[in-house]
């Protein structure tokens, strides 16, 4: 772990301030427990290269199973949820869209999907997670004259977990899908007894937080542990879904080595000493909203933005008072770096750092793809910064 020396960065202002020197308040937040040194000793032996023909030669397998045109409708299907909670979709893209393309053509003939439950539900949550319109009412036949769902599906495993997925994708007052998931929620936990070990496992695992609701690289991890145990895994699928897992996770490694060494350039976490550090986090959290190799750029952008209005948010909480706040605020609301002129020097560090930051983003747009996105880029830190104000308010 780093030891930094215990002289405390003093803020001075420039404007006459004496009395709220003392005033100035610390929240005591933890360090960050990820230090730089054991960010940058991070290896991976998944670099690309040595695997490049292997991973080839399994994902053209793979592809020619999504592809095939003798399958089963309802085994594509299958293989196709397979595939994206493995952690494969960003691989096959174009292949699980063409797949559903012919599915969702084909429906009208598919006795064997309408009197399955866990097809019917299978077929709609993936078709809603595409974009697809799908009505609720599919789900119509499982239910008796009475309007509840009928008596015989309390006992099928397979179709109440895929309608409880299912289910987290409806709209506001779709009530057939609010029924589903209090009815399969219900019978879930009263199944839990008597099932196998796996089956079990996976009744947990969905209770506890449905898949529409998870961090797609974590549900990956745990995806490719709890499938090497099911006795009709594919060997293929599973082989690619190990390589890229690691592939992957070696890109996003060296994404966050770059910028930990950002963040210790900008040296703002020694000098603001109030502030949370939290450049792990914030890296991480952009993980969740797109893990994708090719959005490497997407990531380490946000992970700057997200990473100074951390800071800068506890400059709110902890340390600016009302006046210097209201500057700073105007400061960004107007990306105007005269504004803050008067302000502490730990507020113009911050500002300057958001606004070097955010400029140069908007500069390599510029240079790379003739887009100026400027305009987008400072109304979305204006945005950031208003919410800042109203939650420390």
């Amino acid at each position: 772990m780093h030891h930094h020396h215990h002289h405390q960065f003093r803020c001075l202002a420039s404007a006459p301030t004496s009395h709220v020197q003392d005033e100035r308040q610390s929240a005591n937040y933890q360090p960050s427990i990820w230090s730089y040194d054991f960010v940058q000793s991070l290896k991976s032996d998944f670099v690309d290269e040595p695997y490049e023909d292997r991973v080839k030669k399994v994902e053209e397998d793979v592809r020619s199973m999504i592809n095939n045109e003798n399958a089963d409708l309802v085994e594509t299907l299958e293989l196709i949820d397979d595939v994206q909670r493995l952690g494969l979709g960003h691989r096959f893209e174009k292949d699980i869209a063409r797949a559903l393309v012919k599915f969702a053509s084909s429906k009208g003939c598919n006795e064997r999907v309408e009197k399955s439950l866990h097809a019917t539900a299978l077929s709609f949550r993936l078709l809603r997670q595409h974009g697809y319109e799908v009505s609720q009412d599919v789900f119509n036949r499982f239910k008796d004259d009475s309007g509840n769902f009928k008596e015989f599906l309390r006992k099928d495993v397979k179709g109440l977990l895929s309608l409880y997925e299912a289910s987290y994708l409806a709209f506001e007052g779709e009530n057939l899908l609010d029924e589903a998931l209090a009815f399969t929620r219900m019978h879930l936990k009263d199944l839990k007894r008597d099932v196998s070990k796996s089956i079990a496992e996976q009744i947990r695992h969905a209770l506890e937080v449905p898949l529409h609701h998870r961090m797609l690289r974590l549900e990956a991890r745990w995806y490719i542990e709890a499938y090497s145990k099911r006795e009709d895994a594919n060997g293929v699928l599973l082989e690619l879904a190990k390589l890229d897992f690691n592939i992957v996770q070696s890109v996003h490694q060296t994404e966050l080595q770059e910028m930990s060494r950002w963040w210790k350039g900008m040296g703002l976490a020694n000098k603001l000493s109030f502030s949370r550090d939290r450049l792990m986090e914030c890296f991480f959290w952009t993980v969740g909203m797109a893990y994708e190799p090719q959005f490497s750029h997407l990531r380490k952008g946000l992970t700057k933005v997200t990473s100074l209005i951390t800071a800068i948010d506890d400059v709110y909480d902890v340390y600016g008072t009302l006046d210097e706040l209201e500057l700073f605020t105007d400061a960004v609301e107007r990306w105007d770096i005269s504004v803050v002129k008067n302000l502490p020097n730990c507020m113009k560090l911050s500002f300057l750092a958001l606004y070097n930051t955010v400029n140069e983003m908007a500069y390599d747009n510029l240079k790379e793809n003739e887009e100026d996105s400027l305009p987008y880029l400072t109304k979305a830190v204006d945005i950031c910064s208003h919410l800042i104000v109203s939650f420390s308010e």
